[in-house]
């Protein structure tokens, strides 16, 4: 493939074209890595692309690259990053450490006092979340918010998760905690109106 501009940056209006794509991609990845993920609806992901909470990867051509999105809960107290996907074509290339870390200081520079979150069965996901200061936590720890659960319904672990009444599963629960770190001092505006970007070779 040729060297090609990858742009990272909050997702717009015109990026709800491409959500279809991020729905059936993100279930075949789930299926590929025999793990549970909570299915997303093409709408459900327009509705964080309208609402700004969403960050997308295309490349200076138009092809999708990556998706990730955050949302709060309990009144702000806590913010979930969560459903950070990659085209296959353009995996191991950085992307997703990019998109993960635009959406983490998206939600930090948003949301400055709240909690984060991150549930996840995924190593490469751990590690990058430690590498933005997170920390393993118990379920406890995190949102008890019921609309943040109910994402969990279409996993196909979500019958482990009830037995064990919400208190563990086989997602590995994360949370940074704002107090225990400085606030960045880039305004959020900056990072809505200046993409990142990088080359793939």
């Amino acid at each position: 493939m040729e060297n090609q501009m990858i742009f990272v940056r909050v997702a717009t209006l015109n990026d709800i074209r491409y959500a279809d794509e991020i729905v059936k991609e993100t279930e075949a990845s789930a299926i590929v890595r025999g793990s549970g993920i909570a299915k997303r609806t093409p709408e459900s992901i327009a509705q964080k692309m309208r609402a700004g909470q969403a960050v997308i990867a295309v490349t200076s051509s138009g092809q999708w690259v990556g998706f990730a999105y955050f949302q709060s809960y309990e009144n702000n107290k806590f913010v979930s990053n969560s459903g950070l996907i990659v085209s296959p074509a353009f995996r191991n290339s950085g992307v997703a450490k990019a998109i993960k870390e635009r959406v983490f200081k998206l939600s930090r520079r948003i949301y400055p006092e709240a909690k984060i979150i991150s549930i996840t069965s995924g190593a490469a996901i751990m590690k990058m979340n430690s590498a933005l200061g997170f920390e393993p936590v118990t379920f406890a720890d995190i949102t008890h918010d019921e609309f943040f659960w109910e994402g969990c319904k279409s996993c196909i672990n979500y019958d482990i998760l009830e037995g064990k009444k919400k208190c563990n599963c086989l997602c590995t629960a994360m949370l940074f905690d704002p107090e225990k770190e400085q606030a960045d001092t880039l305004p959020a505006e900056v990072l809505s109106h200046f993409p990142m970007y990088f080359f793939r070779s």
